[in-house]
């Protein structure tokens, strides 16, 4: 089978398509042809190893698992001895964070992971995108117990876990800000924004409204800029470290020095993808209240260039890599 493996860390060059042999399925496993995948910053930082402490995670010296890609949609082309839940022939997609391996023409995962049946009207380039960065926008909200009616903000709506959070958080009934340039502004309201801020016209954080939670999905804030958003008792929520590490050491200290903070805090939540998981987005999708955004389409053999554009920084949403040809 065609993959597309790194066998050292450092920029999108080290990735190469190769041929490799045929994954099987073991007992309670599943193994499925692979029809869509994507490059995201997750797939990014391991291939870099960047923050540092991937290393710990991925392999100190090189990276111990070499074909990366952790989500995807496909076919289950066999099933293990004891699987119950999928048959051959069934439209499914999942997420695969750890164990990865989906950018390859076939994949192994657990029957018991972070897997499902496709929801019927997708095709696979739709529903290969609808899990890294909704999983990662679905942490925060859940660990700062959003409810309808509050008011949210959302710094870099445009990413693929900005604009998953505003859809995720419309559908809770939350009422939300979304902050991006000035480009995107009708996309993001099209995504269900109740009101849009261009950061290109002025300092976001400058903003005279104040907000039960404001998550910074692109991770280019600090919890000491958006503090003055939050009203007594929010939450401030990034995908990333901070600035020297500071979030999630801020997130263990912010309850002590609750006072001091006005009892605003920090939370730096660990993502959970389980089949929980895959059922919440199944549903949503399905209901039309969360549609994952695709940027661009990329070829397997094309992945290099995916790679290099997700890390300008620019890519709306999400890129696919198609890796077998659009039905």
């Amino acid at each position: 089978m065609k993959a597309a493996v790194h066998t050292s860390y450092g920029p999108p060059d080290v990735v190469r398509v190769v041929e490799l042999e045929k994954p099987a399925a073991k007992a309670n496993e599943v193994l499925v042809k692979v029809h869509a995948t994507t490059v995201n910053r997750t797939d990014c930082g391991y291939r870099a190893a960047k923050p540092f402490i991937v290393r710990f995670f991925s392999g100190l010296v090189r990276p111990r698992v070499t074909v990366l890609g952790n989500e995807f949609a496909g076919v289950v082309e066999a099933t293990g001895t004891g699987v119950t839940s999928f048959k051959v022939g069934d439209r499914v997609f999942g997420y695969c964070e750890g164990r990865f391996g989906a950018h390859a023409e076939y994949l192994v995962v657990p029957e018991a992971g972070a897997l499902a049946t496709m929801p019927a009207a997708l095709t696979y380039e739709q529903a290969a995108p609808s899990t890294e960065g909704s999983h990662y926008a679905l942490s925060f909200i859940r660990a700062a117990k959003i409810q309808r009616g509050q008011d949210v903000l959302v710094y870099g709506a445009t990413g693929a876990i900005g604009s998953a959070a505003v859809q995720l958080l419309k559908s809770l009934g939350a009422n939300v800000t979304a902050v991006c340039g000035t480009g995107n502004l009708e996309l993001v309201r099209g995504l269900g924004a109740d009101r849009v801020i261009d950061y290109t016209a002025g300092e976001f954080t400058k903003d005279e409204q104040r907000y039960d939670a404001v998550f910074d999905a692109v991770g280019k804030s600090s919890f000491g800029r958006c503090r003055r958003l939050l009203k007594p008792r929010g939450i401030y929520g990034s995908t990333d470290l901070g600035p020297l590490s500071q979030n999630p050491l801020l997130a263990l200290v912010a309850p002590l020095l609750g006072p001091l903070l006005g009892g605003r805090r920090v939370r730096f939540p660990l993502p959970r993808h389980d089949l929980e998981m895959m059922r919440y987005f199944k549903g949503l999708i399905e209901s039309g209240q969360f549609k994952p955004i695709i940027d661009r389409r990329y070829p397997l053999e094309e992945v290099v260039e995916a790679y290099r554009y997700v890390e300008t920084g620019q890519k709306i949403g999400n890129v696919v890599i198609s890796v077998q040809p659009p039905s």
